[in-house]
């Protein structure tokens, strides 16, 4: 469990009209100049309690989602692009690659997916991480059908898709945008597959420690 901390001041100097401040740490990293060198002044730490949620499926101490998801992404937005260049040029070979990255894409999200499913049913039931979870899943989902219909529809012309393929194809692109940023979400903001308590100085995940501890307390640094 981490902790976020809050300075209180209170300054018990006379005439300057600041009789109480707080400051969140975090948010400012010193003390506005009214509080310097102010004579008794208490300071006392408050903690608030801040939940992650570590992920169950890790390999060399990292989640195994977060590694395999930049493959089918890349992928199947780099096929999306060749498209546009086929459309744009005229050359057939373009969307023939597209076609061989869209099948490669297409297993990479599969092959992810479980992994993702298991982190998210370790998050708590009524939160919005939960709900954000749901539809990042679902999202993608949605992503890996949409490029499996496109590239069944491909598979008899690779060098010539039909415009209703070309169609799925930037339909899962713009789709994969959204669910893309929801990830995001997911560990920036909610702290989903983000080891518990994890800092700016924790050890490496390599070293057996957990990221509570410090890396300056016999654990090697990275």
């Amino acid at each position: 469990m981490k902790e976020i901390s809050s300075v209180v001041l209170s300054t018990l100097s006379k005439g300057r009209g600041r009789d109480f401040a707080q400051i969140e740490m975090g948010k400012l990293d010193y003390l506005p100049h009214p509080a310097r060198g102010v004579p008794n002044a208490i300071v006392r730490r408050i903690s608030t309690p801040e939940e992650t949620v570590e992920s169950r499926a890790k390999i060399l101490g990292h989640p195994i989602h977060q590694m395999l998801v930049p493959f089918p992404f890349g992928l199947l937005a780099t096929a999306a692009i060749f498209d546009v260049v086929q459309l744009v040029s005229g050359n057939g070979y373009w969307s023939e690659i597209a076609f061989w990255m869209i099948a490669a894409g297409v297993i990479g999200g599969l092959v992810a997916a479980p992994f993702g499913f298991a982190d998210w049913l370790k998050i708590p039931d009524h939160t919005r991480a939960r709900r954000v979870g749901r539809v990042h899943g679902l999202g993608n989902l949605a992503v890996v059908v949409l490029y499996a219909v496109s590239w069944w529809l491909r598979s008899d012309a690779p060098r010539a898709p039909e415009p209703l393929a070309l169609a799925l194809s930037f339909a899962g692109f713009a789709l994969a945008g959204l669910t893309g940023w929801l990830g995001g979400e997911l560990v920036d903001r909610l702290g989903v597959g983000v080891d518990d308590g994890a800092h700016l100085d924790a050890p490496s995940s390599l070293s057996g420690h957990p990221a509570a501890t410090s890396s300056s307390h016999g654990a090697r640094r990275a």
